[in-house]
């Protein structure tokens, strides 16, 4: 297949399948990354990971993966070093991934203490590029780009093979194809540029678990809760307890990070 993406940097396709559906409490039984460097060359990894917890029947009926099947696999944290060195310098891209995979991946790394920048690589969110031109799912963007039904769909290999050739055809199939913004000016939004993809898939996100997001005016504000929609700094400021109760609550520990983080600068401010 000819390569059509713009590449400046090796980007990972990569799908998780995982013991459920809560970032904070949930863990990952098998992932699957299929990395395409600039030159067109491709490698696949698959891998079973002991989530060190039952897997519940009902999340077993979508992926397939009962508890013997990952019984004598490695757990997520012995496999993270090498994990994170294998994704070094690559952009990261998938089907709906920053919902769910994305911040499942970061919480998976955090809980193992391996470092995982994910603010210094671009994310491309192929879903997103689908829904903005075509609303449909991934078997339907397969049947309508490639022009083939989707075979082993919900099969984290055949799910990610599909997205790379997906958003392969994408860049070629929108390059000149215009859409009209909020403000009602003519724009072009998909360009085969990695960095343009990236800001067009994940912008307005603080944390992953969308616990805070930006405003019209660019600020932090809360989006949930007796303060949702007022600014972080404002709230931390007139209530410091809420930050304790964040910090001692069932979030994500992503969204845990970001808040420090946003503390962190108030105090360094005030210096």
């Amino acid at each position: 297949m000819k390569l059509n993406l713009n590449l400046k940097n090796p980007l990972v396709f990569f799908d998780l399948e995982t013991t459920g559906v809560s970032v904070a409490t949930d863990r990952i039984v098998e992932l699957a990354f299929l990395k395409v460097m600039p030159n067109g060359d491709q490698t696949s990894f698959v891998k079973k990971i002991n989530p060190q917890r039952p897997i519940p029947p009902e999340t077993t009926k979508i992926h397939g993966i009962k508890d013997e099947d990952v019984i004598d696999s490695p757990t997520f944290k012995d496999i993270a070093k090498n994990l994170a060195k294998m994704l070094e310098g690559c952009d990261l891209a998938g089907f709906n991934i920053i919902k769910f995979d994305v911040p499942m991946l970061v919480e998976e790394f955090l809980r193992a203490s391996v470092e995982f920048d994910i603010g210094a690589r671009k994310i491309i969110d192929v879903q997103r590029i689908f829904h903005m031109m075509e609303p449909r799912n991934l078997s339907a963007a397969y049947q309508f780009y490639c022009k083939q039904p989707l075979e082993n769909a919900h099969t984290a290999e055949a799910d990610n093979l599909a997205t790379f050739e997906i958003l392969n055809v994408q860049v070629e199939h929108y390059k000149d194809r215009p859409m009209v913004d909020k403000e009602g000016k003519t724009v072009y939004p998909i360009q085969n540029d990695m960095k343009v993809l990236h800001e067009l898939t994940t912008s307005n996100i603080v944390d992953f678990a969308g616990r805070m997001a930006f405003n019209d005016q660019n600020e932090v504000i809360f989006n949930f809760g007796k303060h949702k929609g007022k600014p972080v700094t404002k709230v931390l400021k007139e209530e410091p307890t809420y930050y304790d109760w964040m910090m001692k609550g069932d979030f994500p520990l992503n969204t845990k990070q970001k808040l420090t983080e946003i503390r962190l600068s108030m105090l360094q401010t005030k210096k």
